[in-house]
């Protein structure tokens, strides 16, 4: 039998691996898969034992939200050597999975991982040290994905986003910077800046597929100008809606570097987790990069 190290988060989709988890080891059994399972305790803890572990396995493979990916691919860009990635989604955006097409529930998608194939996926480093799978941003409602509640988060799922988001609309301020990316540059006032490696962002911004290329060693790039009045908010609603960015409040851009300079320290997230304040940032795209199996 092959061999896999499943890694649970207990805290993603309400707690719903209590009632999936039987079904799921009995998949991987049935398809010859001989799991073993580890319930993570805290942030950290999964990347080590990715890190740690990963060369004893053929496969590791989480159920979780993105956010539980993000810890196993971080762990896994780490590794001395580095085994296909399997990804039950268990969170409450699940961008990643609504990516790469799993099934939406535990026990189909365990079924995809023993009928699957691994595919490339680009993964970002943030700094010298931290890496992302499919987005790190800055300014409106960043914040909101690690400020909500798990409390909340778990009884009202992709509706706790929504609810916090509206709570900070009067509070949202932008930021200044210089924006360096390959063959380029561009400078302004932006409330929102994302570098991104999915379809789906928060559930909210979605991009075309022919838009986005998981393992073309770039990633894209969006960047959203402070809004002068009300005309130009309409334009930056519509140029995301329908994903026409020729006007001058929506830039996007395809890169395999950026370099963010501010003009103070701004708040980032990765992969929907708090990503700490820097007035500086380097992102780069890792490729090749990690191997999730679809």
């Amino acid at each position: 039998m092959q061999t896999m190290l499943l890694l649970v988060n207990p805290n993603a989709g309400k707690g719903g691996y209590k009632s999936e988890l039987g079904g799921v080891l009995r998949t991987f059994s049935d398809g010859g898969w001989l799991p073993s399972v580890c319930f993570s305790h805290g942030p950290g803890e999964i990347p080590f034992l990715v890190e740690r572990y990963a060369a004893d396995y053929d496969m590791v493979a989480c159920i979780g939200g993105d956010g539980t990916l993000s810890e196993v691919c971080s762990g896994m860009m780490r590794a001395a050597e580095r085994r296909p990635i399997g990804y039950i989604p268990l969170g409450t955006a699940n961008d990643v999975a609504h990516t790469l097409g799993l099934a939406p529930k535990p026990v189909d998608a365990a079924k995809q991982l023993i009928s699957g194939a691994p595919i490339p996926y680009d993964i970002g480093r943030f700094g010298e040290n931290d890496y992302f799978t499919y987005v790190a941003a800055f300014g409106a409602f960043t914040e909101v994905s690690f400020a909500t509640p798990q409390e909340s988060k778990q009884a009202l799922g992709h509706m706790a986003y929504m609810l916090e988001a509206l709570r900070r609309l009067p509070t949202l301020t932008d930021c200044h910077a210089v924006v360096e990316y390959d063959g380029g540059s561009l400078e302004g006032n932006f409330i929102f800046g994302a570098v991104t490696n999915s379809t789906s962002v928060g559930g909210l911004v979605k991009l075309d597929e022919d838009m986005v290329g998981l393992a073309d060693g770039t990633f894209e790039v969006l960047l959203v100008r402070t809004p002068r009045d009300l005309l130009d908010l309409g334009d930056i609603i519509s140029a995301v809606r329908l994903l026409d960015f020729s006007g001058p409040n929506v830039s996007f851009i395809r890169s395999r570097s950026v370099h963010f300079r501010f003009d103070r320290p701004v708040t980032w997230t990765r992969d929907g987790e708090d990503g700490g304040a820097h007035q500086e940032a380097v992102i780069h795209n890792c490729h090749p990069g990690v191997e999730i199996i679809v």
